[in-house]
């Protein structure tokens, strides 16, 4: 039988708000009782799940909570946020997909509850990713309990195949990196005695400077930080460091010398295994599952052989020695308690019982893995699919992901590899990532939101992100890569410093 977290009408509610008057976070206040909690969430596959369906019960079975929950199509969430927010009809934990304009204005406006002193109450909501914690922040504040994304990603995935003829070894170093990358390109590494090799395999990217491609790896190795960075106690754009000018020069560089593919500004981001699995390129700088996706594509290709392949390292050492690991930004949105619909400090506790309650060790398997004997089954920790699960509840399963926090740590079933092979690779990408971690440079501006680079970011932005590809292109010279970087600056983008500070300064 469920327990009951009900809240029992207005007077009491009212009752509850008068007696804790005065009272701050942490002081142990009761929580009201909730018989139900309602919520809105995304859901990216065909069909909403059915109301009532098992994997619901069951976690209304653990947390003993019924859970009202309102689908909304992935494709027109955002919408339906702003249209939910302007109205009076709210539920009581609302996905907030990012930190859009929108969301900032109304949590700034006092539209969700700041819960920055609260979250240290709850043991599953007392992240231990404080840095991704900070970095979802609205200018210092928690709006909302993030969702948890893999914070260490980035790797070096290379021909395991062409190492081995050359008789090279995976790199450490970013210079170590050029030497393979040339090896690639000059030495014939598959051995079919004709010049139709090169090294790095560098996609168009989409985003600006600050996003992960493989230019901003490199410059967060050679210690120019990751997006923004601290130098002299100011808060400073990464493209504004001289670390970053001998980044971009060792960039150019790779393209001169031939080491990436000519038509990198150009070339299609989707086909971007492609001359990996043909034998054209050799490495790539992208996140560890690519690594996965491509083992499994040369399984099917060659189901004998497909280990020799692909071998993978993470981060590499930039020329001062140092590792310099990019990290992600370590969530996807957050789940925030509307002010509207939770009116007083007792209701929020009460909320936030039940958000403890799903972030839990015995719910986090039912969000993150499904129903044990349908969706799945262990063997040992490790989590084996059913294929034959139905595809209604696999897509339920999907869906109930998006309530998903793991702000201490993934609550589930690491998925078990369907060779030993692929099993020792998983493992070693896993070993990696906590490796990495340790040298995480994080974004020092990610918590701060700049009233001017609100209005004209999107065409600060272009500025340095054009003339950095134009540059490696050698289409820029030097010191038209610094013009770039100063009319950044009078644009706008000295302003942006400013507010930046001034920001991290009030939150210091």
């Amino acid at each position: 039988m469920k327990h009951s977290r009900k809240i029992t009408g207005i007077g009491v509610a009212t009752v509850a708000a008068l007696a804790l008057a005065g009272c701050s976070a942490g002081g142990g206040e009761e929580a009201a009782e909730l018989d139900s909690v309602e919520i809105m969430a995304p859901y990216l596959v065909t069909n909403a799940p059915e109301e009532g369906n098992e994997l619901e019960v069951a976690i209304e079975e653990e947390i003993g909570v019924d859970l009202d929950i309102t689908w909304v199509p992935n494709s027109s969430y955002g919408d339906k946020v702003n249209i939910t927010l302007a109205g009076d009809d709210l539920p009581h934990v609302m996905v907030i997909q990012g930190k859009d304009p929108g969301f900032v204005r109304n949590a700034e406006a006092g539209a969700f509850w700041d819960l920055t002193d609260y979250l240290g109450d709850y043991p599953n909501l007392d992240t231990t990713f404080p840095e991704v914690q900070q970095a979802s922040s609205v200018n210092g504040k928690v709006y909302g309990i993030f969702r948890a994304r893999d914070v260490m990603r980035e790797a070096v995935i290379i021909r395991k195949d062409w190492l081995q003829n050359l008789g090279l070894e995976m790199p450490t170093t970013t210079e170590e990196l050029r030497e393979v990358a040339t090896a690639f390109t000059e030495d014939d590494p598959d051995g079919n005695g004709q010049d139709d090799t090169y090294g790095i395999i560098v996609p168009k990217w989409p985003g600006t400077i600050g996003t992960n491609s493989p230019w901003d790896a490199i410059e967060t190795w050679y210690g120019a930080g990751n997006r923004w960075t601290e130098r002299d106690g100011e808060l400073v754009p990464n493209f504004t460091t001289d670390e970053w000018l001998e980044a971009v020069q060792f960039e150019r560089q790779l393209v001169e010398d031939g080491v990436v593919n000519a038509d990198f500004a150009t070339f299609d981001s989707a086909n971007w295994n492609e001359p990996f699995l043909n034998g054209k390129g050799g490495i790539i700088l992208d996140v560890h599952s690519r690594a996965g996706v491509l083992m499994s594509l040369f399984k099917e290709s060659d189901p004998e052989n497909f280990q020799d392949y692909v071998d993978v390292t993470g981060n590499l050492i930039g020329p001062d020695g140092e590792l310099h690991a990019l990290p992600t930004t370590g969530y996807s949105g957050f789940l925030a308690v509307p002010k509207a619909k939770v009116r007083t400090e007792a209701e929020l506790r009460a909320v936030l019982e039940v958000l403890n309650d799903l972030n839990s060790e015995e719910v986090g398997p039912l969000l993150n893995n499904g129903i044990e004997g349908e969706t799945y089954t262990l063997e040992g920790d490790l989590a084996v699919a059913v294929d034959d699960a139905p595809q209604t509840l696999k897509d339920t399963v999907m869906s109930f992901a998006q309530l998903g926090m793991n702000v201490t740590g993934f609550q589930g079933y690491l998925p078990k590899q369907p060779s030993e092979y692929e099993q020792e690779m998983y493992d070693k990408r896993k070993a990696i990532e906590a490796s990495d971690l340790e040298s995480a440079e994080f974004d020092p501006s990610a918590p701060y939101v700049s009233p001017t680079y609100v209005s004209k970011g999107a065409q600060l932005d272009t500025i340095v992100s054009d003339a950095r590809i134009q540059y490696i292109a050698g289409q820029l010279d030097l010191a038209g890569l610094q013009d770039a970087v100063e009319l950044w600056r009078s644009s706008g983008g000295d302003q942006v410093i400013t507010e930046i500070n001034e920001l991290a300064g009030a939150d210091s």
